[in-house]
């Protein structure tokens, strides 16, 4: 094939892909470009957004998850894209402003170690070559070595390996190949390793995904698994993609799963957003989070309120008083709403909502719990 038929290919197969499905806003969604490539949007430190050229190395795949539809013996066409084309084609999306960076992923090409050296010639051609010094994204494939992984660092801005699930017992369902202590857990402590304060390669951010509802985990089980993420690894986000039903292996799950329309387990996938940043942001401990009898959070309802509604002794919330951490327990009061009102506290006493500009459901959320005086 030629390099643009490849990556017709290899960009219709990323649709597998729904990291950014969840983003509230109309430029947090994934989109298409004019020539059908995925562009993903990614928010900037000095605030709007730009967006990633994200595409496959490669769909030629030798491992067996049950999951995904580009598994080891799934009809379909299979292409491989040269270190030398990816990076041709980034640059010449980069020279035209289309992009500011690169979310490079592949297949397992026969076996890990190929597939990273392939990933990680792609960096280096870019790096050395092109003497591109912007933001280059990286997948770790599982089983790599610790030569791999450590090159992988030393050339990206960030690097990624997915979880996919939380726990060997869940894994197991999925696949028969993989190893989770070897292939999934083995590098993930080396990349918090690597990355970790004081290291040479601190600047480096660490992430991961859970494939969510594919195996028969409850959302209690991905919590804790989150939780160590944070706490004992210092990864730098969790990500989360709903298991998209059809595609898979009918032995798995996922298949049979009690959350049966893709409405509810998108729904699943936004609470366990939710709950991501409760963690991260909100101050909130992995055992706070409100769950059903059966491990799982309620679809119905942010995890937030819930929370509130469970504990009456700590409302009404007087907004001239709170300390941040209070102000936080808040349903409707993000981080930089309880940054504002501290900051308008120092000028002047708030005596309503309308000192803070808040307006509609998020006011009518934020009222039932506070008080004005």
């Amino acid at each position: 094939m030629e390099t643009i038929e490849k990556l017709h290919v290899l960009s219709e197969d990323s649709q597998y892909d729904l990291a950014c499905a969840c983003g509230t806003g109309r430029d947090e969604h994934r989109r298409r470009g004019p020539d059908g490539r995925w562009l993903y949007p990614v928010a900037l430190p000095q605030g709007g957004y730009s967006v990633l050229f994200k595409t496959l190395l490669s769909n030629a795949c030798a491992n067996d998850c049950k999951y995904c539809p580009l598994r080891s013996g799934t009809n379909v066409p299979r292409c491989t894209l040269s270190p030398d084309e990816v990076a041709r084609v980034f640059m010449e999306y980069l020279r035209r402003k289309k992009v500011f960076g690169l979310f490079l992923s592949s297949a397992v090409i026969s076996t890990p170690d190929r597939t990273m050296e392939k990933i990680n010639a792609v960096a280096r051609l870019l790096r050395c070559r092109h003497e591109f010094r912007g933001y280059i994204h990286l997948k770790v494939i599982p089983g790599a070595s610790d030569a791999a992984i450590e090159e992988a660092i030393s050339l990206a801005s960030a690097v990624s390996l997915n979880i996919e699930t939380p726990g060997r017992s869940h894994f197991e369902l999925l696949s028969r190949k993989k190893d989770y202590d070897r292939d999934i857990l083995r590098p993930l402590k080396l990349m918090s390793k690597l990355t970790g304060r004081g290291m040479r390669h601190s600047r480096v951010k660490c992430t991961t995904q859970f494939i969510v509802g594919a195996a028969d985990e409850t959302d209690a089980e991905i919590i804790q698994s989150m939780s160590g993420l944070y706490q004992g690894l210092r990864f730098h986000r969790v990500y989360f993609s709903a298991y998209q039903k059809g595609l898979g292996s009918p032995d798995i799950p996922g298949e049979q799963s009690f959350l049966s329309s893709p409405e509810g387990r998108f729904m699943r996938e936004h609470r366990l957003y939710q709950v991501d940043f409760l963690l991260r942001k909100y101050g909130f401990d992995s055992r706070e989070i409100p769950l059903d009898s059966n491990g799982n959070l309620r679809l119905n309802k942010d995890p937030k309120e819930l929370w509130a509604e469970a504990h009456p002794e700590v409302y009404p919330v007087r907004i001239n008083a709170a300390d941040k951490e209070v102000l936080l327990k808040v349903p409707g009061i993000g981080p930089d709403t309880a940054r504002c009102i501290l900051k308008k506290r120092r000028e002047q006493k708030i005596r309503g909502p309308e000192y803070l500009g808040i307006k509609g459901k998020r006011l009518e959320k934020i009222r039932k719990f506070v008080i004005f005086e």
